[in-house]
């Protein structure tokens, strides 16, 4: 009778047990999986910010520019050739190179400026290299400063505003330093033009 009822508990603890093993067994899977399913979605996004990260390496070494979508937005107002847009950073590099960014601005709108107006010649080189009655329009073209300049940033940046339609010289043609221009090209400028401001060591007119 008593090893009846023994065995009979001895086999309800054993049920008892598998089944909270059982129990343990489900949680433990679950949680497994769980994890599982992070590890696996972190794996794949590693792979992605991986892929997305050597995309922009690969534009980089390969010379791309990667820019931001407001950048590509914009419309270039003045497309130049390669020798005139070369002509345009010299010129602005010899005039303003002591000037301030918007000071090398000024310099690059006066360029343009004449290459839209119909006194003068149609493209930046033939604009930068003029010469009325013999006299170079822009001293840097005849004293060496044109040739032999070194860009800097700000004027890369300057001139690019420029191309891109940024003027702030009120329609300017022509502008001279005072304290380094001969007596007689000043009086002409003083009889013959109208003064519209200065800025930096420049006077700009129309």
């Amino acid at each position: 009778m008593y090893k009846k009822y023994l065995t009979s508990l001895l086999l309800l603890n054993m049920t008892f047990f598998m089944s909270w093993i059982c129990v343990k067994e489900v949680k433990i899977n679950k949680v497994a999986s769980t994890q599982a399913f992070r590890m696996e979605y972190l794996s794949e996004s590693m792979q992605e910010d991986k892929k997305s990260f050597l995309e922009v390496v690969a534009k980089v070494s390969s010379g791309q520019r990667v820019v931001d979508y407001e950048v590509l937005e914009q419309e270039i107002k003045y497309p130049l050739s390669e020798k005139d847009y070369d002509s345009l950073l010299r010129i602005v590099e010899a005039e303003a190179g002591g000037e301030d960014e918007d000071g090398k601005l000024l310099v690059a709108n006066v360029v343009l400026n004449r290459v839209n107006s119909r006194k003068f010649p149609n493209t930046v080189t033939e604009v930068v290299m003029q010469k009325g009655q013999g006299v170079a329009q822009f001293t840097p073209t005849v004293d060496g400063r044109f040739a032999n300049v070194k860009i800097s940033s700000e004027t890369y940046a300057a001139v690019e505003r420029a191309l891109y339609g940024e003027d702030i010289s009120q329609g300017a043609l022509y502008f001279c330093a005072r304290h380094e221009a001969d007596s007689g090209r000043l009086l002409w400028f003083d009889q013959k033009l109208t003064k519209l401001f200065t800025y930096g060591n420049h006077e700009f007119y129309m």
